[in-house]
């Protein structure tokens, strides 16, 4: 499998250079893939293999390093993470690309995202991907203060929180920028209410490790859509679900699905 780093290009939105690629098949579908919190589009995508994946499928594949993440510029203001402006840095990359229209598919921080993307255009979403949070997206995922302090210690050894602990070794491993991280889950936790996820009417695929203890229910979440479906994702848990194969299966016998409709 080809999992060497795409080439990366970047636009400015809200006064942040925000970093993407643009791969596949330029004729293909657009996906645009937004990944979680610590993470990066090579992290999320490149090295589970969906940029293979999809490409190899015909697709036009385009990810985001959000805001705080990656190569894009990280503020350190709390307030510059709520998800509708990391939505509106999604949707600025498909005018920035040209794009009218495309699937969208966030893991954890990005399903969120992806959501308020659809919720405030949702005229540019073909469909949604939901991988990482299930009725966490409207009910929390619990206590997420520890895991900014967690990043915030002077080192992996002052934490003792396990959650904290977890995310604070996956900052380090990923070599990301601690104190954008720590402003990033102060300011990027606003809940949906249940209503508004039964406005989504694109097709939505919600996608969840049957071993994942922060996403909640996937099938509780699609029951509130007028247009959703929910996988179990076997034996994995949050950080090993994305790069899952049944997850890609999955993912593409349902594009397959929406594009025939």
């Amino acid at each position: 499998m080809n999992l060497n780093t795409p080439a990366f290009s970047s636009f400015t939105h809200e006064g942040l250079k925000l970093a993407f690629f643009d791969e596949g098949d330029p004729s293909g579908p657009p996906v645009l893939l937004i990944h979680g919190f610590a993470s990066s589009a090579n992290v999320n995508w490149v090295h589970p293999g969906w940029l293979k994946t999809l490409g190899d499928a015909g697709y036009r594949v385009i990810a985001i390093d959000n805001r705080g993440h990656g190569a894009s510029d990280k503020p350190r203001d709390a307030e510059a993470y709520r998800p509708w402006f990391m939505a509106g840095d999604a949707i600025a990359l498909l005018d920035h690309l040209g794009i009218p229209e495309a699937n969208l598919m966030g893991y954890s921080m990005g399903a969120r995202i992806s959501v308020f993307a659809a919720l405030a255009h949702p005229h540019r979403v073909r469909s949604l991907v939901l991988g990482g949070l299930g009725i966490g997206m409207t009910d929390g995922v619990g206590d997420w203060d520890p895991i900014a302090d967690a990043l915030l210690a002077p080192s992996l050894a002052d934490v003792t929180h396990p959650r904290g602990q977890m995310f604070r070794a996956f900052a380090e491993q990923t070599k990301s920028d601690r104190e954008a991280l720590a402003a990033c889950i102060k300011g990027s936790r606003d809940l949906v209410a249940r209503a508004d996820m039964g406005k989504i009417d694109a097709p939505t695929l919600i996608g969840v490790g049957t071993k994942d203890d922060i996403a909640g229910s996937p099938q509780e979440l699609a029951a509130l859509m007028p247009d959703a479906e929910a996988l179990d994702i076997p034996g994995r848990d949050h950080m090993l679900a994305v790069g899952d194969r049944v997850f890609k299966k999955a993912v593409l016998e349902f594009y397959e699905k929406v594009a025939a409709e």
